[in-house]
């Protein structure tokens, strides 16, 4: 999950990972937390289930993600904790999806998913870079 601020400057799925890896001078990019430990859940499986190899590849990746993004990886703080609090009240499912909902509404972010069924209820501005 990418969260952004100016989304116009993302058009198709192509375009988003050039700016995944080079963003433009007018999008400013950002990671949750959250969405940091989801990576490294997805790591953690791979390696439980014994693909030590490609483990290790998508550790690295997901290291240098950590190191590029460094400054720009969002906390999920007390004031996010009370948004997302909130916002499980009428709809309790998927709390990770609503944790980095409440990190992109606190931040006045857009967020960048694919999984946009998770996400509407919340009221986040939303933008699937695959449709």
């Amino acid at each position: 999950m990418l969260l952004a601020r100016r989304v116009k400057a993302i058009r198709p799925m192509g375009e988003l990972r050039a700016s995944f890896a080079r963003p433009p001078d007018n999008l400013s990019l950002y990671l949750s937390a959250v969405t940091i430990g989801e990576l490294r859940q997805g790591v953690e499986s791979i390696r439980h289930r014994g693909d030590l190899a490609q483990a290790q590849r998508l550790e690295r990746w997901l290291d240098r993600v950590s190191q590029d993004y460094a400054d720009a990886i969002l906390a999920f703080d007390a004031e996010t904790t009370q948004v997302w609090g909130r916002m499980r009240v009428p709809h309790p499912q998927n709390p990770l999806d609503k944790q980095i909902a409440a990190t992109a509404l606190i931040n006045n972010l857009t967020a960048v998913t694919r999984n946009t069924a998770h996400y509407q209820p919340t009221g986040v501005l939303l933008l699937n870079p695959f449709t």
